[in-house]
């Protein structure tokens, strides 16, 4: 029960890597708020399911007051709600690019900006930003997700260095998944996974569960000393 007692906030926990990292820190103690524009696609007494765009502000800081309210406090924010838009550079619309960086990049930022103060005063947490391999190292007709990603980690650094300055242990790390065989890739042909898995040194696509269980690491207390780093669950893709 590593997590026995925490409140934990998942974004984009509605399916996918949002669902699976709810439920593993359920499996560990954790109270869990799934924020998501969508519904959750299961049911978990320890999971609580709630509408919000996080690229709005003001929806942010509503969500944000109503846990505090009725949790008291929150220990692990996972930032993980994320979209894509893609399309070549010289193809790209504004649509496309200001909607990916509003819910990729600004969506971060927007709770974080509550979130994090209010760990430095309760004593300490956890916060994790989803990147990806994408804005590790980019990826053609994905500027504008690869921008957001990267993004990420650059905000993850700041933060980890921000909300640490008065020596209380407020934890900032990222997670850059690789491949992993969500519902997304259960529609790319076989020919297309088979390519993705031999780019990786371990010869297989991610599972969800593996990125979930790295997050659960991050969240612990068993990562205590792990802060500022983008923690690479890729398989070995860009060895």
């Amino acid at each position: 029960m590593r997590l026995n007692g925490k409140v934990a906030v998942v974004t984009g926990g509605a399916k996918g890597l949002g669902m699976e990292m709810a439920l593993r820190f359920v499996e560990e103690g954790a109270k869990v708020i799934a924020a998501d524009m969508s519904s959750l696609i299961y049911e978990n007494d320890s999971v609580e399911g709630y509408k919000l765009n996080v690229a709005d502000s003001e929806e942010c800081n509503k969500f944000y007051n109503y846990v505090i309210e009725k949790y008291g406090q929150i220990d692990i924010l996972v930032n993980n709600a994320g979209i894509t838009r893609d399309s070549m550079t010289r193809k790209m619309s504004d649509d496309q690019w200001n909607l990916v960086l509003d819910v990729n990049l600004k969506g971060v930022f927007n709770l974080v900006r509550y979130i994090g103060p209010q760990m430095e005063t309760i004593g300490g947490g956890s916060i994790i930003n989803i990147s990806s391999v994408v804005g590790e190292f980019g990826n053609i007709g994905q500027a504008n997700y690869a921008a957001t990603k990267a993004g990420v980690i650059g905000l993850t650094k700041t933060w980890a260095k921000e909300f640490a300055r008065k020596g209380v242990p407020v934890r900032v790390n990222a997670i850059s998944p690789g491949y992993i065989m969500t519902d997304i890739l259960k529609t790319v042909p076989e020919d297309l996974l088979n390519k993705f898995a031999a780019m990786t040194m371990l010869k297989r696509l991610g599972q969800p569960k593996e990125i979930a269980n790295a997050a659960l690491f991050l969240a612990s207390d068993e990562a205590s000393y792990v802060t500022g780093h983008n923690l690479s669950v890729n398989g070995g893709m860009r060895l």
